[in-house]
């Protein structure tokens, strides 16, 4: 389907999904080296929002909870290979827009990271819940779990709606 700009609707969908990918990509850079710059490692927390966030710089060579901590290049593979299969979804399906800019968020997030792990060996953290106990976080956490959980939702949803029944060929295959 042609948009009136001379895009095709596939072709908006790509462009949408590298926007989205590249501004989470520079607002976890942007965040992370400002903290880098403004927080000796180690340093006490500073109230962000207070009674909800603190800012508190801690370096982690580990994944979510510090689990598999040494493990970089496992993590730098894994954000790769989620990384390709976000790019192939949208190249090779007609998804929904709101699908589109989830896995780029996924996709920027992941990326984010694994700028941090291959540069330095570790990730910036430094956002610290205080109403909770929770693990220390950034800005690329944020985008990769949210996105995850929503392009899950929404994926499971098309996949159930329109996925299967309307973008089959004759012989069951999924085209693009």
């Amino acid at each position: 389907m042609q948009v009136s700009n001379g895009f095709s609707r596939q072709g908006m969908s790509v462009v949408a999904f590298w926007l989205t990918a590249i501004l989470v990509v520079i607002a976890d850079q942007v965040t992370k080296v400002a903290v880098r710059h403004l927080m000796p490692l180690g340093s006490a927390p500073r109230p962000f929002i207070p009674g909800v966030i603190d800012l508190y710089r801690v370096e982690n060579t580990g994944a979510a909870f510090s689990i598999g901590r040494g493990a970089t290049w496992v993590f730098v593979l894994c954000a790769a290979v989620a990384f390709v299969v976000a790019c192939y979804l949208v190249w090779n399906n007609e998804l929904p827009f709101s699908l589109v800019l989830s896995l780029g968020c996924v996709a920027g997030g992941g990326v984010g990271n694994m700028i941090d792990r291959v540069a330095t060996g570790s990730v910036t953290d430094f956002l610290a819940t205080t109403f909770i106990d929770f693990p220390v976080f950034n800005v690329a956490d944020i985008f990769v779990t949210c996105g995850v959980l929503t392009s899950l939702v929404l994926y499971l949803r098309w996949e159930a709606t329109e996925g299967r029944s309307e973008h089959n060929n004759v012989d069951g295959g999924l085209h693009a």
